[in-house]
């Protein structure tokens, strides 16, 4: 009788930890950056990844910084972000499994139509930031350790100037949110292109400087080191990597903005995918 119950005790135990694992599969969360949520990219990505696999994603968008953060915490099943120095140095401590390369676009300066601080005629994005800084400008800044306020902190080094000053303003906030306020201030601010063509139908603010190499912008997506995940979680958020480098996702990535924008938004980088 007592082995009976033993057995049936272990049983249990085994369906219930078969149980816990399928529900960690069939839910995951993704941390990202605001720009993938605010472009609207993640509106047509993550249905068809949630018909074709079955999984549900919980996004939690925030900087890139932030979201790094959130994997070291635990807090996240998988990674999409754009901050390279700061992913490499999330690799090189190992936090992360695997880091791919999904897409890249750009960064551009954009301001009032007006340009008051004469930065359209720049060659460089550091020269459009060395007059903005000479002159005052209003210059709003994301703030918040996103990979657009990393971007735009090694651009003002390189320019050789240290932004301070009432001229120089702070966010603390998204990208869509910190485009917003530049615009109701007539100030200049960097954005990645796909946030800002999303909101321009709603903003005066206009693409002043772009073109420079210093402001690509690439994306890549970071399972998190097996140890520290749940075997549910580990292969959920594997799953999500290889979808967003799979043939379907890079065809999603290429496609997205096209009908909507009249213009590609992302540049696919896994050459196909696997």
């Amino acid at each position: 009788m007592r082995n009976h119950v033993r057995f049936v005790v272990l049983l249990l135990v085994g369906l219930l930890a078969g149980c816990s694992k399928q529900s960690a599969e069939k839910s995951i969360t993704l941390a990202t950056t605001t720009s993938t949520q605010d472009s609207g990219l993640l509106d047509v990505l993550l249905p068809a990844f949630e018909e074709e696999m079955g999984i549900k994603v919980k996004v939690v968008a925030v900087g890139s910084g932030q979201a790094l953060e959130l994997g070291r915490r635990g807090d996240a099943d998988v990674l999409l972000t754009h901050a390279p120095a700061a992913e490499e140095s999330f690799m090189d401590d190992g936090w992360g499994d695997e880091r791919l390369s999904v897409m890249h676009n750009d960064f551009v300066i954009v301001g009032p139509a007006a340009d008051s601080g004469n930065i359209k005629s720049t060659r460089t994005a550091n020269d459009a930031l060395k007059k903005i800084a000479a002159a005052e400008n209003s210059f709003v800044s994301r703030g918040d350790d996103s990979g657009t306020h990393q971007k735009e902190q090694a651009l003002w080094e390189e320019a050789g100037i240290k932004p301070e000053g009432p001229w120089y303003i702070k966010a603390g906030a998204g990208m869509a949110q910190a485009l917003r306020m530049a615009d109701e201030k007539g100030a200049y601010t960097l954005s990645d292109r796909a946030t800002y063509l999303a909101l321009r139908q709603e903003l005066k603010l206009v693409v002043l400087v772009e073109g420079d190499e210093r402001l690509l912008n690439r994306y890549s997506v970071i399972t998190l080191d097996s140890s520290t995940r749940s075997d549910g979680a580990q292969a959920g958020g594997k799953r999500f990597a290889d979808f967003l480098v799979s043939k379907k996702g890079q065809e999603i990535i290429g496609e997205f903005g096209k009908e909507r924008f009249g213009q590609q938004l992302f540049v696919p980088d896994a050459a196909g995918g696997k």
